[in-house]
């Protein structure tokens, strides 16, 4: 459909809580937009606030993403209204970056598994457990149609680094800890 342009920190339509959407037929223009936005992002996810749209829609699929190439695969996901569920009280630290916030990464705590429920395109429900750092990216695209940012959830001000700066003194570290996690949930 169409690549849409992508709103950045500080515009305020990123901290609206997005509404409801009544009848999933009535988004699919937007999922695929949302669809082919992420994609042209080489982005992990993507939440229809992202694009100035209030409603209660993300998208969120990992495949050979070279942002991210330490993330495990997760197929093309829509998700219609999600609500998710920590189902441990277990948490992980993700250095999580995000194409609102460019050249930003920093590090938050996340929930190591998730219960999903949501519809997905076809307005079929969608309840399923999300576990390691795919339950982080599902986590991150939820708080965008919540009205937060990663900025918000990060403890400690001074995991902030750039993307380079993170390549530089941070990523090692973060990729034998995030393969650990894979190791251990295979997600």
């Amino acid at each position: 459909m169409t690549v849409r342009p992508i709103l950045q920190i500080g515009d305020p339509a990123l901290r609206r809580v997005a509404r409801p959407v009544p009848d999933p037929r009535d988004v699919r223009d937007l999922i695929a937009d949302l669809i082919d936005t992420m994609r042209d992002a080489n982005g992990a996810g993507l939440a229809a606030t992202q694009i100035g749209v209030d409603l209660r829609v993300c998208v969120i699929e990992v495949g050979d993403n070279p942002r991210y190439p330490y993330k495990p695969p997760i197929p093309l996901t829509v998700l219609i209204n999600p609500e998710l569920q920590p189902l441990t009280a277990e948490t992980f630290e993700n250095y999580e970056g995000c194409l609102s916030v460019p050249n930003l990464r920093g590090m938050v705590r996340r929930w190591v598994g998730v219960r999903v429920r949501a519809l997905d395109a076809e307005g079929a429900p969608v309840d399923r457990e999300v576990w390691g750092l795919s339950a982080g990216t599902f986590q991150h695209e939820v708080d965008h149609l919540d009205g937060k940012l990663f900025v918000d959830r990060v403890e400690d001000p001074t995991t902030f680094s750039s993307w380079a700066s993170f390549d530089t003194f941070h990523r090692a570290a973060f990729v034998a800890r995030a393969q650990a996690l894979v190791r251990r949930f295979g997600s």
